[in-house]
């Protein structure tokens, strides 16, 4: 199932308003054009995934939290995400900071995943060797 891309136009308004910047400036800081710019957030365009990357860099939001609200991602595994990005007590700062921490942990987790057991168990032992020695 993925995150309906109807509220994308409201949700980068959104992120805009609370970072306390214009249209305009956005719009310069994302290489768009205004009037762009304008009709994705009144839903009359849909970005491509390029612009969308531009847009997320510029509101300093992840790029995997933009495509997840455009429904370019499959919501599965991204409600942590949405809930952050949701989440109307926390600053685009600190909502930044949770989603770099959250993706920091999934990639560490795929990584060893994909290490299989035998590699993490090996380098448990050689970390646990390593603090014995000092």
């Amino acid at each position: 199932m993925t995150e309906e891309p109807r509220d994308l136009g409201g949700f980068i308004r959104d992120l805009r308003r609370n970072a306390r910047i214009s249209l305009r400036q956005l719009a310069e800081q994302a290489g768009v054009s205004n009037p762009y710019l304008s009709q994705i957030e009144r839903g009359l365009r849909k970005p491509s995934a390029e612009v969308l990357a531009q847009l997320a860099s510029a509101l300093r939001v992840s790029t995997p939290l933009m495509y997840l609200r455009a429904g370019l991602l499959e919501r599965e595994g991204h409600d942590v995400l949405a809930a952050i990005a949701a989440d109307g007590d926390l600053t685009v700062a600190q909502k930044q900071s949770l989603t770099q921490i959250y993706e920091t942990f999934r990639r560490e987790n795929a990584r060893n995943a994909a290490e299989g057991p035998g590699e993490v168990d090996k380098a448990k032992k050689d970390d646990k060797d390593d603090k014995e020695a000092t």
